[in-house]
């Protein structure tokens, strides 16, 4: 009864009790010998529908619903009620009737239209051939200070949550949580992300409720293979989970996914002990400034992107304890970040040769010291003729050429700079919010052009990646630099 129907955006007894609603208002204006059938049979209906629903928490998608319900029951009702002498019951003129049925039609249509415009996220099935795991870990620098603290003796921090092949899991299996691995901790990253927007909270009521298709803390995928890995960065604001349906799907086709969330940057990050960090990055307004604020963040995340392949690579080995264990194949690694975590993939590649390869989800490159380095770059970006940053195109064309191997970068037509995260199915389908890919195109492109890509860089498969990139947009090959 909780779940939501596939196309309809509402759980099962929502949807009866905007039937219900739907039924109640119009039953004014049916054929005499069926009005007080509708009528009861439409009140005892929503009754007890509205109240199972009201029993739990309820979305506020239905509360014009449960309003326009409430408001013509009494009339529905008492109408179908009076009668004189068994002559039908006195009605109301249909002139006076007429505006409150439509008041009462529009605010029962509210609810649908609000729970399409925000949905509860329902993640495209993994089409690998692997089910998917999910495990959160926390880890401490004991060498780098907490610069956004004033506490000289306080380490870097960052939480990482992992996607790896599993095993298959019963088909009753409770699936893993959307934003976080609590009920609190979800609402708390939800109540965040929509502070950090500027949006009120409760238009986001969907995120805590979602459900991903990883089980937490399943056993790894049985074998002796091991898997190569991506570590990953989210957007400014961005949480560890932004990309859910991108390492779910990577995931299932054989693949470690490990997504940071970076303290002090990330809208909010709740820390083993339950402290909960807040975002402390804020735009100023004032163009320089803010690239100087934006060079500083992508430098400390390009770190936190270094210390995570050392803390994986350490469990690969066995030295520390943590998800998958050796089944890790640190020594095939890409690193990958949207908006400014695509910089800071980009700036800790540059910097760590242990990556092999970067993958770039329309990030701005903020690196001061851009100088060559060796891995090949996949870079996607929202369609160009959007209304975008004129520097931005430039400058990650000069970083793309200064790759020793063959990189690429694929706009994505229709695309916008969220088109590459989640956000498009919770998000109202808006061009200029999500562009025009719908609900879960984005999402698919995303993900298969970054198997395409890493299955031709870290797996050696002979595949003609720019042909299998093409089908996907507007590709721009850049070959090696010169003298590499």
């Amino acid at each position: 009864m909780t779940e939501t129907l596939p196309g309809l955006h509402m759980s099962l007894l929502e949807t009866v009790v905007v039937a219900g609603a739907a039924a109640l208002v119009t039953a004014r204006w049916l054929p005499q010998r069926m009005r007080r059938p509708t009528a009861f049979g439409a009140s005892v209906l929503v009754l007890l529908s509205g109240i199972a629903l009201v029993w739990g928490p309820v979305r506020w998608q239905m509360v014009p619903v449960l309003a326009g319900a409430a408001l013509v029951l009494p009339f529905a009702v008492a109408a179908e009620l009076r009668t004189r002498g068994g002559r039908p019951p006195r009605r109301t003129r249909w002139w006076a009737a007429l505006p409150v049925s439509l008041a009462c039609l529009c605010l029962v249509a509210v609810g649908p239209a609000a729970s399409w415009a925000f949905p509860v996220p329902a993640f495209p099935a993994p089409s690998g051939p692997f089910a998917v795991g999910t495990s959160v870990v926390q880890w401490t620098d004991a060498d780098r200070p907490e610069d956004a603290t004033p506490d000289g003796e306080d380490r870097r921090t960052v939480v990482v949550q992992l996607w790896y092949p599993a095993r298959k899991n019963p088909t009753d299996a409770r699936r893993a949580g959307y934003l976080g691995r609590t009920d609190r901790e979800a609402d708390i990253v939800s109540d965040a992300l929509a502070d950090y927007v500027g949006m009120p909270g409760f238009l986001l009521d969907g995120l805590p409720r979602a459900r991903t298709h990883a089980v937490a803390d399943a056993p790894v995928a049985d074998g002796t293979g091991r898997f190569p890995v991506v570590v990953f960065s989210p957007g400014l604001g961005g949480v560890r989970t932004q990309n859910s349906a991108w390492a779910q799907e990577l995931a299932s086709h054989g693949y470690v996914v490990a997504a940071l969330d970076h303290p002090y940057d990330s809208a909010a990050v709740v820390l083993a002990d339950g402290r909960t960090i807040r975002t402390k990055v804020t735009a100023t307004g004032d163009a320089d400034r803010d690239e100087a604020l934006a060079v500083k963040w992508t430098a400390v995340r390009a770190a936190d992107l270094g210390f995570v392949l050392t803390q994986l690579d350490r469990v690969a080995r066995g030295e520390i304890p943590g998800p998958v264990g050796g089944r890790m194949d640190t020594g095939r690694v890409a690193v990958a970040g949207h908006s400014l975590g695509g910089g800071a993939a980009l700036q800790a590649a540059r910097q760590d040769h242990r990556f092999d390869a970067v993958i770039d989800l329309d990030g701005f490159p903020h690196d001061p010291d851009a100088q060559p380095f060796p891995q090949p770059v996949l870079a996607l970006t929202q369609d160009v003729h959007q209304d975008i940053d004129p520097d931005y195109i430039p400058r990650l064309t000069h970083v793309l050429a200064l790759s020793g191997a063959t990189s690429y970068r694929l706009s994505v037509p229709g695309a916008a700079h969220l088109t590459f995260t989640d956000a498009p199915l919770y998000l109202p389908p808006v061009e200029s919010i999500v562009g025009s890919r719908g609900r879960t195109e984005g999402p698919h492109i995303t993900a298969a052009a970054s198997l395409a890509f890493l299955d031709t860089t870290l797996r050696d498969q002979p595949d003609d990646l720019a042909t299998l990139l093409t089908a996907h947009g507007a590709l721009t090959v850049y070959p090696p630099r010169d003298g590499t």
